[in-house]
């Protein structure tokens, strides 16, 4: 028998290129998490761990904010040279960082993922930040190089190997089909949003002829189509889960396969969503995907799901009608219709569990319909991309538009940052606004709207008035402190202190510069709509400093409890507010 080849990413030069990478990214967030407390010398700075000692230049910004110069990256053991290793440094720092010892195999697995990933794009890098100027929004999609900013082990992916890597993951780029199965009705969940109907649904995104050939495969079978409604499936998914986990429920024929979709998709960032890259105006599909990745293993629910489109629609409802948030283009893009498998074993059991959330999906719509003719699509976490030349998307992008940088940055705020503070305060609905939930309208190099997603796991309304029980658990009431977490955490410390770093960094634009920006946008936010200004001080001169590695080292295999995720956050003291310095302009401290 021969032997595999070794892949061609995972070679000397990739692979250490990857751990530069993510040792800094690592020693980067811990010290801004506050795990690390870089000690300075004359060189820099330097973090002595159990084993030895790392030593770096770097620049602090506002909001503990390290930017690590990567080149300058040294590790020695006992005074002699070693090789970075960004499993060595977790080891290193198991105690400092608080891992439980039964997790720290499962986070070491998760680091060793995130490595390997980075050094596949590293290798097959196919655009440098330049060429995405003008690029089309899945070239854009799938040259993103980082993940999730803030989290350290941000590509995990337990449960791929290395054919699914190269099938479906987001940095592959690779077309695929997706799998359905027909599923008996009265084991199975539908929930359609408002003006959506299951048979419609249905015939828009797969066509009458593939319809056709759906309802002949159950005949075949002697099983009549009216008794089944149809469920896409993750390839992944059915290969190593549906066809093992729900073996009875295949053989009775409560699940019947009844062959692929017509269309090609791409994995999305999130990796479990689809984009249709033959009808791109059709739905986006998200599917289940029992893998183990950033904290969750990515499941869905269909218990949790039946409330989802009913969400979405009452949050849209909400928003529409709002001319502030017209003005700014903001808009949601709908979960609107989801189904889901109940007939199994693992439902009747009843104790909830991962199992219970490995046959479901949910259809949201397409930004692709609702853009002008000549505008773009990019993921807003392209923003924050790097290529392997240290080149980032954002600057080409303020070098190809006919405005100053400054300008730049305050139509951006404009489109991004002005409408999720105004549905907190007028609205008092908070969003989980990190990069990859939005997606920027782009004309030319210039950003002009957003679309925010993924609302039915995010969403929430942070006081506790009277809901209608379809969208009950949405309600989450909370003090002025958290209320306020969600311009401060999420925005501030979740998204635009990378930002400010880069353009900082990168010579286009000043961090004071880009703060005073950022007040501005919330002044003048404040001036449209006095009757808002005072509710909360987002001026004030600190906020708690809350913490996302803290919540994955923790718990690295459930690191929020969906039901209760204001009572999963940790806190390190409080953090400097980079504003508090711009309270004259008009907010009350």
């Amino acid at each position: 028998m021969t032997p595999p080849a070794p892949p061609a990413h995972l070679n000397p030069t990739a692979i250490a290129a990857a751990h530069r990478a993510l040792v800094s990214k690592a020693l980067a967030e811990f010290s801004h998490e506050r795990l690390l407390r870089p000690t300075a010398d004359q060189d820099g700075y330097q973090v002595t761990t159990s084993a030895g000692c790392y030593r770096f230049r770097a620049r602090r910004y506002a909001l503990d904010h390290w930017l690590i110069d990567q080149d300058s990256l040294t590790r020695t053991i006992a005074g002699a040279p070693a090789p970075l290793d960004a499993q060595d440094l977790i080891i290193e720092l198991a105690d400092t960082l608080g891992i439980p010892p039964p997790m720290l195999g499962t986070y070491l697995e998760e680091i060793s993922a995130t490595l390997a990933s980075a050094a596949w794009k590293h290798h097959h890098q196919r655009h440098r930040s330049a060429d995405l100027v003008t690029a089309d929004f899945q070239t854009i999609e799938a040259a993103m190089t980082e993940g999730h900013p803030g989290f350290v082990a941000n590509s995990g992916r337990i449960g791929f190997g290395l054919s699914d890597q190269l099938r479906y993951a987001p940095e592959a780029g690779e077309p695929v089909p997706l799998g359905w199965l027909a599923v008996r009705r009265e084991h199975s969940t539908f929930t359609a949003g408002r003006g959506v109907a299951e048979a419609d649904l249905y015939s828009a995104e797969l066509g009458p002829a593939q319809l056709s050939a759906f309802a002949q495969r159950l005949r075949d079978l002697d099983l009549s189509p009216a008794d089944y409604r149809y469920l896409p499936v993750h390839p992944w998914q059915w290969e190593h889960k549906v066809a093992i986990t729900f073996a009875p429920e295949l053989a009775r024929r409560a699940i019947v396969p009844v062959g692929h979709g017509p269309d090609r998709y791409q994995a999305q960032q999130s990796i479990r969503t689809f984009f249709n890259l033959d009808h791109p105006e059709r739905h986006y599909v998200k599917t289940a995907l029992s893998i183990q990745n950033m904290g969750f293993l990515r499941g869905l629910s269909p218990a949790y799901m039946r409330a989802t489109p009913p969400i979405n629609d009452w949050v849209a409802d909400q928003l529409t009608g709002d001319d502030t948030l017209r003005e700014c283009g903001f808009e949601i893009l709908r979960e609107v219709a989801t189904v889901g498998y109940t007939g199994d074993a693992y439902h009747r059991a009843g104790p909830v569990s991962p199992y219970q959330r490995m046959l479901a999906a949910l259809w949201r719509e397409s930004p692709v319909p609702k853009i002008e003719p000549g505008q773009r699509l990019a993921t807003m976490a392209s923003l924050l991309h790097r290529d392997q030349d240290g080149a980032h998307l954002v600057t080409a992008l303020i070098a190809a538009a006919d405005v100053s940088a400054a300008q730049w940055v305050a139509r951006y705020l404009h489109a991004y940052l002005r409408p999720l503070l105004h549905c907190l305060l007028r609205h008092d609905l908070a969003f989980m606004p990190h990069g990859e939930n939005l997606i920027l309208v782009l004309d030319g190099p210039m950003p002009v709207r957003v679309f925010m997603k993924d609302i039915g796991e995010e969403v929430a309304v942070l006081d506790d008035r009277p809901l209608p029980a379809a969208v009950g658990r949405i309600r989450t009431p909370a003090d002025d402190t958290l209320r306020a977490l969600a311009i401060f955490t999420d925005v501030f410390d979740g998204f635009l202190r990378f930002l400010a770093g880069i353009l900082d960094h990168d010579q286009v634009l000043p961090e004071a510069e880009f703060w005073r920006l950022v007040a501005e946008c919330i002044r003048r936010h404040g001036a449209d709509h006095p009757e808002l200004s005072d509710r909360l001080a987002l001026f004030r001169s600190t906020f708690p400093h809350s913490c996302l590695n803290r919540m994955q080292l923790r718990n690295t295999l459930q690191m929020v409890d969906l039901a209760d995720q204001a009572g999963s956050l940790i806190f390190a003291g409080e953090q400097a507010n980079p504003i508090a310095a711009y309270a004259e302009l008009g907010q009350r401290v």
